[in-house]
């Protein structure tokens, strides 16, 4: 059983006997409707793409309340295209595993045509420009993580490849931005026709972050004369060109090797792991949790694919915007950031084994309800209850969904000032004492202990990716051999509103963070020591 056996009669059957949900739709006649008037193209063709959006539409095509499929593009790794789309007709199939033990298997055919956003392949820049000029394209989506919209180094300077394109007036240019905008310029001069630039991106205000970047290199061009004025004033006029806010939520993780054995058993042959030159991890299917949200600022001035057909919420922009502060500063991301600090520590290789472990489970738990809630912002479509009821009583603990700790600690530094700096500061505001609340000092405190590279049995670990790991390892290696800090010694860390979103010295913070810190460093078994204390 192959993908691209999906049409033959013999081992069709074969598929449905053993339970695979292959498309309903007439697939050549949705691929020639979408090349001829294309309505969605979608940058970015990793796990959350595949697993989500275009599984989204491809329930609607099964349905028959939609008539198009989607166009795929790769605008950073290009191997993805033809290691994992190509050689299976842009075919994949979406494993989704159940929180009861139930297993979903689906053949998703929706995407319709896959492309690279290399510039310097004559054929794909071609095919772009001819769907970027198009008058039926009504939208084009993101998944690209948040760096892809940065035009940025760590140090704030321009990164050395937009400083080229602008200092060498590269046009077409070289980073992915740029060559939105530039393609966004073809369709201006094609006619001005009305898009939306839908960033689907699990980051903060992404919308606004997609736009920065656009009118960046737009407003760059116009100074060395690349464009006209009327180019950007078309950017900006909101009846032409819009950059919704969204709020993404599905856990999408690497292909997992009990997956693939699963596959085999059923007789299913497309299931290499394929691990491109920049280290993306991949394959034929996509292993994923059944819950999924996506919330998206109804702004579609040429119309959008009829998602809310498919569960996707539209709504206006302050809702979304109260969406995603609920599930990053209370009902999701502090959590899952708490489980993998101390995941970490703890030498937990998963998830849901660290929801079986009574401490953690109750920490988590205690956190969300005692000190999330109570500053929670109610969005009033999802409520904030139902929503952490399913983060902790159905996701979390889900036995068959592979995600790591070690995953979910990559960039924590970025991520503590949204899921933990937000919420003192409300607290802050209300004029509480942030240093009595309970569980998100100890996660503070966790954290610094976590950046020593020391887990709780006194032996080292990898820490994961970080922009700024070398910085606060190069700190906190002094306090490897159970070494106390005082406050003042740790003021390079915890003063840092980039860190916390406020100073902990200025909040009355630090000393408690400090003195925890302490108990945890003080010797083997001392985080389990503290965490236990926290919840009895």
């Amino acid at each position: 059983m192959r993908l691209t056996q999906i049409n033959d009669e013999s081992i069709k059957k074969e598929f449905t006997d053993k339970g695979y949900k292959l498309p309903a739709y007439d697939r050549a006649k949705v691929r020639e409707l979408t090349s001829k008037e294309p309505a969605w193209v979608h940058f970015g063709t990793g796990n959350i793409f595949r697993a989500f959006p275009a599984a989204v539409i491809d329930d609607l095509l099964n349905k028959g309340v939609y008539d198009k499929g989607v166009i795929a593009v790769e605008g950073f790794d290009y191997d993805i295209i033809s290691k994992a789309y190509k050689p299976f007709d842009d075919l994949s199939l979406l494993v989704t595993l159940k929180s009861d033990g139930n297993i979903e298997k689906k053949v998703v055919g929706s995407v319709a045509e896959s492309l690279t956003a290399d510039f310097a392949k004559e054929d794909d820049l071609a095919r772009l420009k001819e769907i970027f000029t198009a008058p039926s394209l009504q939208m084009v989506s993101f998944t690209i993580t948040e760096k892809g919209y940065s035009l940025n180094g760590p140090d704030g300077s321009l990164s050395g490849v937009v400083k080229d394109d602008f200092d060498n007036k590269c046009f077409p240019p070289r980073h992915l931005m740029g060559k939105m905008t530039y393609l966004l310029n073809e369709r201006f001069n094609a006619g001005a026709y009305p898009v939306t630039m839908a960033s689907m991106d699990n980051c903060s205000h992404n919308g606004d972050k997609l736009k920065a970047a656009v009118m960046a290199y737009a407003q760059k061009w116009e100074e060395q004369g690349l464009v006209s004025a009327d180019f950007v004033a078309y950017l900006k006029d909101e009846s032409k060109v819009t950059f919704p806010l969204s709020m993404i939520d599905k856990i999408t993780p690497r292909p997992d090797a009990d997956v693939v054995e699963m596959l085999k058993k059923d007789g299913f042959e497309d299931t290499d792991i394929i691990v491109t030159d920049k280290h993306t991890y991949t394959a034929a299917f996509v292993n994923a949790e059944e819950t999924q949200y996506l919330v998206v600022e109804d702004k579609f001035p040429n119309g959008r694919p009829p998602f809310d057909k498919g569960g996707v919420y539209f709504t206006d922009r302050e809702t979304v915007d109260k969406v995603e502060k609920m599930k990053v500063c209370t009902c999701l991301n502090p959590l899952h950031t708490a489980l993998a600090v101390f995941g970490c520590l703890l030498s937990y290789d998963s998830i849901w084994k660290e929801m079986k472990d009574e401490d953690l489970a109750a920490f988590v738990e205690s956190m969300g309800y005692k000190e999330g809630m109570p500053v929670v912002v109610n969005p009033g479509i999802i409520k904030p209850e139902t929503f952490i009821d399913e983060v902790l009583h159905k996701r979390l603990v889900n036995p068959f969904m592979p995600d790591t700790p070690q995953r979910i600690a990559c960039d924590t530094s970025q991520k503590i000032p949204i899921r933990f700096g937000e919420t003192l500061k409300a607290y802050i505001g209300k004029g509480v004492d942030v240093s009595r609340l309970n569980y998100i000092p100890v996660v503070l405190a966790g954290y610094l202990r976590y950046l020593t590279g020391i887990n709780d049995e006194g032996r080292e670990f990898e820490l994961s990716p970080d922009p700024l790991l070398s910085e606060l390892t190069g700190i906190m290696n002094a306090y490897r051999d159970w070494k106390s800090a005082s406050a003042e010694e740790l003021k390079p860390i915890l003063s840092r509103k980039d860190i916390f979103a406020v100073d902990l010295y200025e909040s009355g913070l630090a000393e408690r963070v400090t003195e925890l810190f302490n108990e945890m460093n003080s010797a083997a078994g001392k985080v389990r020591e503290v965490l236990h204390s926290t919840v009895v």
